[in-house]
Formats: C-alpha cells, sequence, structure tokens
C-alpha cells in the first residue's frame, strides 16, 4: 500500500499473514528489506485479509482512521531510512535505535533494543550476554537508568560493585562493553553528545579479563583421547573433544553447525559465529580433515552424508535459534561433564571444551610453528589478537622454566 525506495533501502506496508493472531487477525507491520536481509516493524494494527485488501479504496470511518495511523508508523520508519541513507550511516541497528529515539533517554531500554535487534538476527549466543549484563546493571542502578548518569566516576564504582560481589575481570569486561556498546550506538545516531560519552583514554577504560587458559601437552592431549571407562558416552564425548581440538580449536557452537557442505577436498572450510556478526572481515576458516577426523566421523557422524546434513546429529534443522542454543548448551555440558570425569582419572586439572582451543594453539607455537599461520587459523583479524592470545601460555611455559632454575634434587 505504501511504499519507498532508495539506494538500495526498500519500505513497503505488509500484512504479515505467517502468524494469526488469537483474535483471528493478521498484524499490520512496515517491512524494510536492505541487502537482501528484512526486518519488520510493528504498527500496532491488525486486520483480516479482506479489510487489508480493501483498506487502500475503502469507505469505511473505522477502516479510513487506521488507514491514517498506519500511514503515521510508515511516516515514522521512512524519515528515520531517509535520514540515515543521506548520512551514509544505514544499518538495522542503527535503525532501530533511531526509531525508538523517543524511548532509548535510557541505557534500559536501549538494551532491551539491542537483545532483540540479536535475537531477530539469530544472535541468540550474543543475545543471552547483553540478557545477563542488563539483568546485573538493573540490581546495581534500578530500572530507568539515565545516559547522563554514566560517567567516568559512576563506571568505576560500578566495576568496584561486581569486584566486591566476586565477579571475576573476565565477566566485569564482558559487562561494561556491553554498555559501550550501547553508548558507541547511540551516539552514532546523535541520541548522546560526545561529552557524555565517558569511555576511552583520559576516561574510563574496561579492563582486560585475564581468564585461566589451561594449555595441554602433548602427552597428555595423547593420555585423553586413550582414556576409556569402558562407556559409550565417555568416548563419544571424548571423541567430539578431539575433533574440536584437530578442527582449529572450533568451538562446539561452530562444530554442531558444520554440515557435509563445509566439507570440500579433505578441508573443513567454516566461519566463526562469535565473529560474523561482529567483523567487517569475513574470514573463512580452512581446516585440513585428517584420519583421526574422518574417523570420528565415521563413529559418531551423520549416516545420511547429503550436503544439507548436519556432520553430528544433534541439530535437525528445525530448530528454532533458541532451541538450537539450548541443545549447543546441553552438548557442551554433557562434554565438559566427561570431560572431568576424565581429568580426576588421569589427574589432569581444568579440561573443558575451551581447553581443545587453547591447546590447538600451543601445541603449534611450541612446536615451532609461524605465528601468521596459527593466526589465521584461529580466524583472528590480525596478529596482534594472536600475539596476545598467545601471552598466557608463553607465561604457562616461563613459570614452569624458572622452576627448573632451582630444581636441585638430583
Amino acid at each position: 500500500m505504501f511504499k519507498y525506495f532508495k539506494d538500495g533501502v526498500s519500505i513497503l506496508t505488509v500484512q504479515d499473514t505467517r502468524r494469526k493472531k488469537q483474535s483471528g487477525l493478521f498484524p499490520i507491520k512496515i517491512q524494510v528489506v536492505y541487502k537482501r536481509t528484512q526486518r519488520y516493524y510493528n504498527t500496532g494494527k491488525e486486520m483480516n485479509t479482506e479489510e487489508w485488501e480493501a483498506l487502500p479504496d475503502t469507505k469505511s470511518k473505522r477502516l479510513i482512521a487506521i488507514r491514517s495511523d498506519i500511514k503515521n508508523s510508515f511516516d515514522k520508519v521512512e524519515d528515520a531510512v531517509q535520514s540515515l541513507v543521506e548520512e551514509g550511516n544505514f544499518s538495522f541497528e542503527v535503525l532501530n535505535m533511531r526509531l525508538g529515539k523517543g524511548l532509548t533517554d535510557t541505557l534500559n531500554i536501549a538494551f532491551k533494543t539491542k537483545i532483540e535487534t540479536l535475537i531477530e538476527t539469530g544472535a541468540v549466543g550474543n543475545s543471552i550476554t547483553y540478557q545477563c549484563a542488563c539483568r546485573y546493571l538493573e540490581k546495581y542502578a534500578g530500572a530507568n537508568i539515565h545516559f547522563e548518569s554514566i560517567t567516568v566516576d559512576w563506571l568505576r564504582k560500578y566495576e568496584k560493585a561486581m569486584l566486591n560481589e566476586g565477579k571475576s575481570y573476565t565477566t566485569i569486561s564482558m559487562y561494561i562493553r556491553s554498555i559501550r556498546t550501547i553508548f558507541n550506538e547511540v551516539k552514532n545516531v546523535g541520541l548522546i553528545k560526545e561529552v557524555q560519552y565517558p569511555f576511552g583514554k583520559g576516561k574510563y577504560e574496561i579492563p582486560i579479563g585475564n581468564g585461566r587458559k589451561m594449555a595441554l601437552t602433548l602427552q597428555q592431549i595423547k593420555q585423553i583421547i586413550s582414556f576409556t571407562d569402558g562407556t559409550e558416552a565417555t568416548e563419544h564425548y571424548r571423541d567430539l573433544w578431539f575433533f574440536s581440538y584437530l578442527c582449529n580449536g572450533i568451538n562446539i557452537n561452530d562444530l554442531l553447525k558444520l554440515k557435509f557442505s563445509n566439507i570440500d577436498n579433505d578441508e573443513i572450510h567454516f566461519y566463526r559465529s562469535k565473529t560474523l556478526h561482529t567483523s567487517k572481515e569475513k574470514k573463512e576458516i580452512e581446516a585440513l580433515l585428517t584420519p583421526e577426523m574422518k574417523q570420528i566421523i565415521e563413529r559418531w557422524g551423520n549416516p545420511d552424508k547429503n550436503s544439507d546434513n548436519y556432520i553430528f546429529p544433534f541439530l535437525d534443522g528445525y530448530n528454532t535459534p533458541m532451541e538450537q542454543k539450548k541443545r549447543i548448551q546441553d552438548v557442551t555440558r554433557r562434554i565438559n561433564k566427561h570431560l572431568k570425569i576424565i581429568g580426576d582419572k588421569l589427574e589432569i586439572a581444568s579440561i573443558s571444551t575451551y581447553t581443545a582451543r587453547h591447546s590447538y594453539a600451543s601445541v603449534l607455537k611450541r612446536s615451532g610453528a609461524n605465528i601468521a599461520y596459527i593466526s589465521e587459523s584461529l580466524g583472528h583479524s590480525n596478529l596482534k589478537t594472536t600475539e596476545n592470545y598467545l601471552a598466557s601460555f608463553e607465561k604457562e611455559e616461563r613459570i614452569k622454566n624458572a622452576a627448573f632454575l632451582t630444581n636441585f634434587r638430583d
């Protein structure tokens, strides 16, 4: 009914017939399409198909009033899109912020807008991080936090409060980075001024978390993959961990999403979900499909090797993003549970799904592999990231080697 198109962005009013309301009516929405991606914005109006088809030429006063309200919603979206296109700053996240301008004078609402956008785009894991950060923020400061109240001093007190409650610096860093992301987005759309921005050099600088990264030796890895307690479950989850290690330290989320179409010429090609939504450059990772990996696929993989099927049959392709996330979390917990059993038996502490990636990187480093190769195989965007990543392993080596200096036993 109402349409607009400019510079690759199209807007139109549609009746969303994908899901009927309890009233038996269908919602009327504003559809925005950009680079083949669609987003829908509610008008708050619902009607049946006959009314929708009659709406453009209706003489009914009731429908004319509804049409006017829909036009007002359309104009609001159109104005926001036009403004962003002219500024050369169009993205759906920025559009969501701009459309919520009347509401996003609080950090709370901005967080909820961000979470909704992440869920819509399928970034469920990231949305959970923001939900946790938002819950803790509201526990500390309430449900009506205005942007102007977030100052350098406020952030320092917030950091101290989290530290006093036993939060690790890794968690503190993650929660405050989410606040900074929100500030960056609202600043970009002009909802706050530069003087209100509290982050950066000479202002508040986010602490860097330094979580413990347990990197195993080759001998320890051999012990783990040779271990069995006679149960199929232990061997199953042990082998999935080993596959993760061999596949460039792939995380479990990406591992369970691998399909047979990801295999080409004895290599596995994939993108890291963790950085797919945050990095401008989409870096494809290539991992050699080793004989050991082929054996694991033969033993535990999907017997139907159709290109559209998942290699490991934990997902079925019909899961919603949230169902998919819960299933992946469940499998991750199971792997970690059995790794703890193995670790307790072998007296190897803190084996987990994270250990596979850390061990992959450190084994290559200790074996003399080129850091550029390690960086590329991990999917890092630059060498500096890889150097920082490996620094903790080098410290482990320094501590171990320093002990040799006073090992006076015969």
